[in-house]
Formats: C-alpha cells, structure tokens, sequence
C-alpha cells in the first residue's frame, strides 16, 4: 500500500468521523430544541390557567418592554399557583395581577443614592 492510499484512508476515516460528530450534535440540539419547546408550551398553559386574558395581554406586553422582569413574573406566578398561594384566585383578574405588579416593583426598585459635591 502507497502512502498516499493510506493518507487517503485516513482522510476518509476522519471525515466520517467528523461528519458522525456534527450529526449527533445536530440530534443533541434538536433534542434540546424540542425540550425547550415543551416546557414554553407548559408553562404557557399554566399561564392560561392563572391569568385572565387582560392580564396574559397585559404581561406579554410587559416582556416585550422588559423582557427579564416579564419572565421573573411568570417564574413567581407558576410558583405561587405551585404552591397553592393562588388557590381560588385563578384566573387573576387584569385589576388584581396590576395590584400585584405594583407590589413586585415596589418590592424590586433600585435604591438609589445621590451623590453630592460641595
């Protein structure tokens, strides 16, 4: 066998490999995708138990201006209805979910100082 037949053998075996490599990782994230894909679709069914559609308005609108603080209010509703914290206030009224954002934002504002120079 020439050197260049197995510089040619070794080429194909490591493209294979490579190429085996690139496909599972395309699977992994597919597989990834798809988990992620599910737990939204949870977690937005959950969102459609708890909130009236005022209030899913309200809160979408909400995470298109402030997209951390919209997901840090689902994240707090799905664990209260969780833990049963909303047990007979479901679905929450568009009045009562803007009560409770008044809460949150009290509760989350940045203290700030001012700085004086004399």
């Amino acid at each position: 066998m020439s050197d260049d037949e197995e510089l040619k053998k070794l080429r194909a075996q490591r493209m294979a490999e490579l190429q085996n490599k690139q496909a599972q990782q395309q699977q992994q994230e597919a597989l990834q995708q798809q988990q992620k894909q599910a737990l939204e679709a949870q977690k937005q069914m959950l969102l459609m138990h708890i909130l009236s559609s005022e209030a899913r308005s309200r809160l979408a609108n909400i995470k298109l201006a402030r997209p951390e603080f919209g997901a840090n209010i689902e994240l707090q509703l799905i664990q209260a209805y969780q833990s049963g914290a909303l047990h007979g206030k479901t679905p929450m009224s568009d009045e009562f979910f803007k009560s409770l954002l008044m809460q949150l934002q009290n509760r989350t504002k940045k203290r700030t100082g001012k700085i004086v120079f004399k």
